[in-house]
């Protein structure tokens, strides 16, 4: 670890000089696992080194090529139409991680997850969310009625959120206690507006706001929000309170992994503005979590779907006169290191559900369909999310407050997110011996390029020092102390960032309207990454692929 981290982490936490060296030394113990998925085969193409040629060719009616949750809406919406599995019928290929940034893990029996962690109810635009829920069980009654009833199991128990602001532990995620009359007035007036916002229909009679996306209001009017930062607008609009605007940041920063100065005004309201689902049995506002993040949705997914997946990466993705031959490639141990494995698949649809900078690589000739990589192809912001695996849950510091531990415990501070607790939904007698914190780090106070620069760069122990700065900060040395495992998942391009223009992108125009033998289907195509998202694009090419 860099003293410099050290020294950073010590004053954070306002410890004593004794017992900061105490929980160092403990700390330095500690030798995380780091995972890079998908960079040994992303660089291995990137360096354009020599593939072997094929050593067998594999036909299928359609290749689904991706298996994150727009790949598993493909398979899972092609079985509703009748093109389930079956030999030769359709085949998916994982793509660098199975199931993308909907992956999770485990250390024994306590799951974790490594990318999304939750899900807010769906509203009813977003029906493709609610059949798919309804089918693995999560939904169990009425699922398209204003109100369905969801599975006690997952939806988010209490006590559900703290922010440790100004030394203190506090109930929900906005500074609240401490704060100046002025503010929380302003605090009032901004939810007033995103309620006003969550009922205006623009001038086609849609609602500004909705998932997916490209059922929202095209009324120019509000379009235009799109044309500024979400600060501008916050600015423009006289909302001042330092608070709010950390508030804000925050949620842009956790749902985009970018800072609201440079969040799309139409993408950050949005955020607010769409998530109105309610349940039968569940308060407004209330959201559905699992042990280990949507890794449970995504295995219940591909069960329902009963498609065969096969391990790899497309290399080349080519529209042929017989239909579509893909390029796959594996990288294998051997003695003197990783060494390729290459195959081809012929088939008569492909859909490409992995994110367009990939595409943009593989998929030959995207620009005849209207996609220039270098001017379409979304910003790309770096994730760390570190899971913590605890021989005990460690002891919350004296006075800090009423608010117990939470389900997900936000610090005012940046860049990171805050940490949840995995175990949160158990329900026993009484809490677990051992449970797993993951923190959250959205290196947005750099430049993407700068943060995936440092990431590829940075030792075990600098990541381990960003990656538990939330957490010492809220308990100081004791943390050190309860840690006996700690895997960290790096994800470079873990989401497409919402600028503003985001909404006028014409290449993501042109693939959204393309019908043909080559299919796109990613959350990339609507500027952002969120399962909604990526489940509409996927449910859709499986539509057109069927056909």
């Amino acid at each position: 670890m860099l003293r410099r981290s050290f020294l950073v982490w010590a004053a954070g936490s306002g410890l004593a000089a004794a017992g900061s060296v105490a929980g160092f030394q403990r700390w330095r113990e500690i030798t995380p696992r780091v995972h890079y998925p998908g960079r040994a085969e992303g660089h291995y193409l990137r360096d354009r080194k020599a593939l072997p040629p094929p050593s067998t060719v594999i036909e299928t009616d359609i290749a689904i090529l991706g298996s994150g949750i727009a790949g598993l809406s493909a398979a899972w919406k092609l079985r509703k139409l009748g093109h389930g599995a079956g030999p030769g019928r359709v085949l998916m290929i994982d793509g660098p991680q199975p199931h993308g940034n909907a992956a999770g893990g485990r250390f024994g029996d306590l799951e974790y997850p490594t990318g999304g962690h939750y899900l807010p109810l769906p509203s009813p635009e977003s029906a493709h969310v609610r059949e798919i829920l309804a089918d693995i069980g999560v939904i169990q009654k009425d699922p398209y009625g204003d109100k369905p009833t969801y599975d006690e199991r997952f939806l988010l128990h209490a006590p559900e959120e703290r922010l440790l602001y100004q030394g203190k532990w506090q109930e929900g995620f906005i500074p609240t206690e401490g704060v100046a009359p002025e503010e929380l007035a302003e605090h009032k007036r901004f939810f007033a507006e995103v309620e006003r916002l969550r009922q205006t229909r623009g001038a086609d009679g849609r609602r500004i706001f909705v998932f997916p996306t490209v059922l929202s209001s095209e009324d120019p009017e509000w379009r235009k929000l799109d044309d500024i930062t979400l600060k501008r607008w916050l600015e423009q609009n006289g909302y001042r309170s330092p608070t709010l605007h950390w508030y804000l940041n925050y949620c842009c920063r956790d749902d985009y992994g970018t800072r609201y100065d440079q969040v799309s005004a139409w993408a950050g309201l949005h955020y607010y503005c769409s998530r109105w689902g309610e349940a039968a049995n569940a308060a407004p506002g209330a959201w559905l979590t699992w042990p280990g993040g949507l890794q449970p949705v995504a295995s219940a997914m591909e069960k329902s779907a009963g498609v065969e997946r096969m391990a790899g990466a497309a290399v080349s993705v080519r529209h042929t006169a017989a239909g579509v031959e893909t390029l796959c490639f594996a990288l294998e141990d051997g003695p003197s290191g990783p060494r390729p494995r290459t195959w081809l698949v012929k088939s008569r649809k492909a859909i490409c559900a992995m994110p367009l900078y990939v595409a943009a690589r593989v998929v030959e000739g995207m620009e005849r369909h209207g996609f220039d990589a270098e001017r379409h192809t979304p910003l790309y912001a770096p994730w760390l999310v570190a899971n913590f695996l605890l021989k005990r849950f460690p002891l919350e510091p004296q006075g800090r407050g009423d608010a117990p531990l939470c389900w997900d415990n936000v610090v005012y501070q940046e860049p990171g997110l805050g940490y949840v607790v995995s175990t949160h939904q158990d329900i026993r007698v009484r809490p677990p011996e051992k449970t797993v914190f993951s923190a959250y780090v959205a290196l947005s106070d750099r430049n993407p390029s700068a943060a995936r620069r440092w990431l590829a760069s940075a030792t075990p122990a600098e990541l381990l020092a960003l990656a538990g700065a939330d957490l010492h900060t809220a308990y100081g040395a004791e943390f050190a102390s309860c840690v006996e495992r700690v895997d960290i998942t790096l994800r470079g391009h873990a989401m497409a960032a919402p600028l503003p223009g985001f909404r006028s992108n014409a290449g993501l125009k042109a693939l959204r309207e393309l019908d043909g033998p080559i299919l796109f289907a990613h959350a990339d195509l609507s500027g952002f990454s969120v399962f909604e998202e990526a489940a509409w694009w996927g449910c859709r090419a499986a539509a057109l692929a069927a056909a």
